[in-house]
């Protein structure tokens, strides 16, 4: 039986945080399938397709992970990829009380799919994707949270449009 979780979000960008939750949690299964969410909340720096495309070149190395966009509720979107586990990654207080209600209603929708949490590792705590393109607005260095191809794409995008990151 082939073990399948799902590690969901918006990844714009993907961050160094995510990279960390990404291969650990790729050693958890047989098959990680990552699922690039749309989010009507949000205001997105990268459109659904580029930030997939972001997240296939920045996981190439790795041989049990797949990349699939998803506009649906994530127990559809993880019943529709034969998942048996979600994973999340946790950076502080703040997220695991956010996580902790999303894991209890995912549960009401589907009890047999188990939500794992994985700590980010302390160096990696404090990146936020909406923090990453702040700092990519006014100038800053954001070569410590991102990969280099992730840092260059944002300076472009930023460079491009001049937009305030969401």
């Amino acid at each position: 039986m082939t073990r399948i979780g799902v590690y969901p979000g918006t990844f714009d960008p993907v961050t160094l945080g995510h990279m960390d939750i990404i291969r650990r949690g790729a050693k958890l299964v047989d098959k990680l399938v990552i699922g690039v969410a749309t989010n009507p909340s949000k205001s997105p720096m990268f459109t659904l397709a580029e930030r997939k495309d972001q997240i296939l070149r920045e996981t190439a190395d790795i041989a049990n992970v797949e990349v699939v966009e998803f506009d649906a509720l994530l127990m559809t979107f993880a019943e529709r990829q034969g998942a048996s586990l979600i994973v999340r990654g946790l950076r502080a207080v703040a997220d695991f009380e956010y996580e902790f209600q999303m894991a209890g209603m995912n549960q009401q929708l589907n009890n047999s799919i188990e939500t794992v949490f994985l700590m980010a590792d302390v160096a990696l705590q404090p990146i936020a994707s909406r923090l990453v393109k702040e700092i990519a607005v006014y100038g800053g260095d954001i070569s410590r949270f991102v990969t280099p191809a992730i840092a260059a794409d944002v300076v472009a995008r930023v460079n491009q449009t001049g937009r305030k990151g969401s």
